[in-house]
């Protein structure tokens, strides 16, 4: 099963590039974040034309996430199921299953800046996500993939220059933790199990040539459930989707797994 995680920088700007990237790579789940666009505008028939069904959770100009699966889509859910009255503001996470995987579609709050009341629910929010799996998932047995944009780079290796991003979000200790805190409730970051190198990133600012400068973060994460884990075949940033006119600022995230 082919799993796979975009953040694409709104969905109607660049719906073309992601028709074309799919009938190349043919992904079996397609997870997408930063869509920006109503439930009555995510064009559901683009994706059913190539054969794949969809479910999205959106709210017009910011933030919407979906799922977009050629081998089954049940089950699908919005938000949190953490036990809070209060439910998360803003369309920043979907659940479906696909096949026997329990999928995830996450976008992360990017959190502003330190001490901004922004950082404070986004590090909630991560507390939420973590409540909530905890609540559903029984790691001992389920294939679980939870995926998306975290906004949070879990060490040095993933920023071109920690001393570039001191006193900044995305690498501050209490983000770190909160993502350490996912791994250690039985999550594996994939990537990391094949590659344990720095400099391999997969988003870059739009200003200043960052991406020809490889100044960039590795902020899109596939994170699995052990059982899924040890089925990892490959993984991979697909860094050519960062080139060619109007990209999105992120670049898809491939993890293969052999289902049994």
């Amino acid at each position: 099963m082919r799993i796979v995680t975009w953040n694409v920088n709104s969905l109607k700007a660049r719906l073309g590039r992601v028709e074309s990237w799919i009938q190349a790579v043919k992904p079996d789940v397609l997870c997408i974040q930063e869509t920006k666009m109503t439930e009555e505008a995510f064009p559901h028939e683009a994706f059913s034309s190539l054969g794949y069904e969809s479910a999205h959770h959106g709210e017009g100009r910011w933030n919407g996430v979906a799922i977009i699966s050629k081998v089954g889509l049940e089950d699908v859910r919005h938000g949190f199921a953490d036990g809070r009255e209060t439910p998360d503001p803003d369309a920043r996470i979907i659940w479906a299953t696909c096949g026997d995987v329990r999928v995830a579609s996450c976008y992360v709050p990017n959190g502003r800046e330190v001490g901004h009341d922004h950082y404070h629910y986004k590090l909630d929010w991560l507390n939420r996500l973590r409540e909530d799996l905890v609540a559903n998932i029984d790691f001992s047995q389920d294939k679980v993939a939870v995926v998306g944009d975290f906004n949070v780079a879990p060490d040095d290796r993933d920023v071109w220059d920690p001393k570039a991003f001191a006193g900044m979000t995305h690498v501050t200790t209490e983000e770190r933790k909160a993502i350490s805190e996912l791994v250690d409730i039985g999550l594996v970051d994939v990537f990391r199990e094949k590659f344990d190198q720095s400099g391999l990133f997969s988003w870059w600012d739009y200003r200043g040539g960052s991406f020809y400068k490889k100044q960039g973060m590795r902020i899109d994460l596939v994170l699995a459930s052990s059982v899924l884990a040890e089925s990892l075949e490959f993984t991979v940033v697909d860094r050519n989707e960062r080139k060619g006119e109007k990209p999105s600022d992120h670049a898809p995230v491939i993890a293969d797994f052999e289902m049994i």
